[in-house]
């Protein structure tokens, strides 16, 4: 069964949403409805939050907290950014779970959700809800610019994309490789404004698409998630070295070069050392410490960096 996570910018939990959930034992009937389906995250008001859903991922296992008896871990797969975050009420006031539509009273929507940290949601409404949050990477007027265009994507992508909305689709889109990697590469790039963050090239051809693209820090195929913080713009040919770990980055996000694979040409665009690379003006949005130092781990000239 679908569910909602919510999270909370004051939590005093051991949450990484993106690989684990923390929680106590009232939450477990119902996180355990949960186990093997997706969920959505719900940001909550505190500290600033927007009280919206702003991501997805799958639900795989329950564990318990081996340090903290009562408490227990659920464990998180396939996580992934929305496009936009989607509020819990829409403008014309309707909430986007049932539970809440069904209030006589829509003012004790607030008193309703304390102590539902972990609910259900119908799957009509995780459709909906996922189906708004991704509205960016569905836009045919995006496809070329996250290269969801026919001269990037198959015809089974390219169908899914134009597909009526359905509990099934949306669970299709999510497992979709080329569909996460536009929804990873529209963020990314916003955040870094079409700019590679290396070289600080900015181009954009005549149909909007950035001639940056977006690289994922600690990769996919060993485990990483899609969210900004595990994405930096590069052009190719840096997105190329990144990939194989001949550049890295240092704790304060300054470049580290191996000087004896990368050709002199390139490195003349690069910062000077003790120099950041270009980075998102919102600080939220940068590279997180742990997945630049899973890069950083197998740079190839990390010994004498």
């Amino acid at each position: 069964m679908k569910g909602v996570f919510e999270v909370s910018g004051a939590s005093r939990y051991n949450d990484k949403i993106a690989v684990r959930y923390h929680f106590p034992l009232k939450y477990l009937s119902q996180a355990q409805k949960c186990v093997g389906d997706w969920i959505v995250y719900r940001e909550t008001r505190a500290e600033y939050g927007r009280m919206a859903y702003i991501a997805v991922a799958h639900f795989d296992r329950i564990d318990p907290d081996p340090e903290t008896p009562g408490m227990f871990y659920a464990r998180m797969s396939q996580f992934l950014e929305l496009d936009q975050a989607v509020s819990y009420r829409d403008e014309t006031g309707r909430f986007a779970e049932r539970f809440l539509r069904d209030m006589p009273d829509a003012a004790a929507a607030g008193r309703s959700l304390r102590g539902r940290s972990i609910r259900t949601l119908e799957g009509s409404d995780f459709a909906a809800i996922v189906n708004a949050g991704l509205a960016a990477t569905f836009d045919p007027a995006n496809a070329r610019r996250l290269e969801l265009d026919e001269a990037h994507a198959d015809p089974a992508t390219r169908a899914l994309l134009a597909g009526p909305l359905s509990e099934r689709r949306i669970e299709q889109v999510l497992m979709n490789r080329k569909i996460r990697d536009a929804a990873f590469r529209g963020l990314v790039l916003t955040a870094y404004d079409n700019t590679c963050a290396v070289t600080g090239l900015r181009i954009i051809n005549g149909g909007g698409k950035a001639e940056a693209q977006a690289a994922h820090i600690w990769s996919v195929a060993d485990g990483g998630p899609d969210e900004v913080q595990n994405g930096i713009a590069l052009s190719a040919t840096v997105h190329w070295l990144f990939d194989r770990h001949l550049i890295a980055l240092n704790d304060n996000l300054e470049l580290l070069v191996s000087h004896n694979r990368v050709p002199e040409a390139f490195r003349q665009l690069f910062p000077h050392a003790g120099q950041s690379i270009r980075l998102p003006a919102n600080k939220a949005l940068r590279p997180k410490p742990e997945y630049v130092a899973r890069h950083r781990a197998r740079f190839a000239g990390f010994a004498d960096g």
